[in-house]
């Protein structure tokens, strides 16, 4: 049901123990440590067995729904719980599964953009959220990420995990924009020439879109003949400008996504289990200081995620595989501060 209680609780990640169980639920017993992936969905209707964020009753857990995850007891549907990377602290495994799982769909997925090996891939905010895990899937996936932030130390971390191609969108001083009504060609077209000029002069063939109104024109034009612009927000705005001739007669697709479908979710979890993915966890706050996590993300005074602890007492209890960790540490904390706010 969506929205039938009168409360809601926020959030679309979790990492935890399963408490109880309902009746029909065999894979999953009390006491499995557990992710959960956010596709609350009713699958009663044909159009969501194809692909199971085109049914109806789709819903966004924790966003669209009463029950979310910023919470001490969360209450999900058996079908959204993934076992919890061993390897992983409980806020570690937690902040992974939304991001993840949206960049697996919006890059590899045939739902999304399909990526090849050798492919460019242009990543808005590369050191975001989301952005951070694109970087990493691109990497893996052997494609050529070319990496959009926003400072230099932003810089350093995705060159930390391996970009070699970065554009430091603050210190080149872009501004697709003119005025509120305006776009501005001449900086498409610088964008792009620096693009080149960083690629050897290959435009991408995969645009990772998520800002929306200040940088979608950009993107459809640098994109190369037949490339492909994939969206799956709108964080700057939701009305976008772009001259539609550098779509139609270079023929390149528009592609919109939004989170993932089942397999999509167990997918991209499966990377991090296998160590493949990390997370990009930057700073750990209590469940009271929600609002002090949700003011610095929307102020962009984060790199990768931040974490909320709800019934974990301290940061760094959950795990059960310890050799892993120790061999993938300096990629897991390669985000995370030195302290607990």
């Amino acid at each position: 049901p969506r929205h039938d209680q009168p409360f809601h609780v926020v959030g679309s990640d979790l990492s935890g123990v399963v408490l109880r169980v309902g009746a029909g639920v065999h894979k999953f017993k009390p006491g499995s440590e557990v992710v959960a992936h956010c596709l609350s969905v009713e699958l009663n209707d044909a159009d969501g067995h194809g692909d199971s964020m085109l049914d109806p009753e789709q819903r966004i857990w924790g966003f669209e729904t009463n029950y979310g995850g910023l919470a001490e007891i969360a209450l999900v549907k058996a079908n959204q719980l993934m076992p919890k990377p061993a390897h992983l602290t409980w806020e570690e495994a937690a902040c992974s599964q939304l991001v993840n799982s949206t960049a697996y769909r919006q890059l590899v997925s045939r739902n999304g953009a399909a990526m090849k090996q050798g492919d460019v891939v242009l990543i808005w905010g590369a050191a975001g959220g989301l952005g951070s895990y694109a970087t990493q899937i691109v990497l893996n996936g052997g494609g050529i990420p070319v990496c959009v932030v926003s400072s230099e130390a932003k810089a350093d971390l995705v060159r930390s995990m391996g970009a070699e191609i970065v554009i430091n969108r603050s210190a080149e001083g872009y501004r697709f924009w003119r005025d509120e009504s305006t776009p501005d060609p001449r900086e498409w077209r610088r964008f792009g020439s620096q693009i080149r000029e960083l690629t050897g002069g290959e435009d991408p063939d995969i645009v990772f879109e998520h800002p929306g109104r200040e940088t979608f024109g950009a993107s459809v034009y640098v994109a190369r003949r037949g490339g492909t612009i994939v969206t799956c927000a709108s964080t700057s705005g939701y009305d976008h400008a772009f001259d539609n001739r550098y779509l139609w007669m270079n023929l390149k697709r528009v592609i919109g996504t939004h989170f993932a479908n089942y397999r999509e979710a167990w997918e991209a979890n499966r990377l991090i289990i296998k160590g493949m993915v990390h997370p990009t966890l930057s700073r750990t706050y209590r469940l009271h200081e929600t609002g002090r996590a949700v003011d610095a993300v929307h102020r962009n005074q984060h790199s990768g995620k931040v974490g909320v602890l709800a019934l974990a007492p301290e940061r760094g209890l959950g795990v059960t595989d310890h050799a892993m960790r120790a061999r993938l540490l300096p990629q897991i904390t390669r985000f995370q501060d030195s302290h607990t706010d």
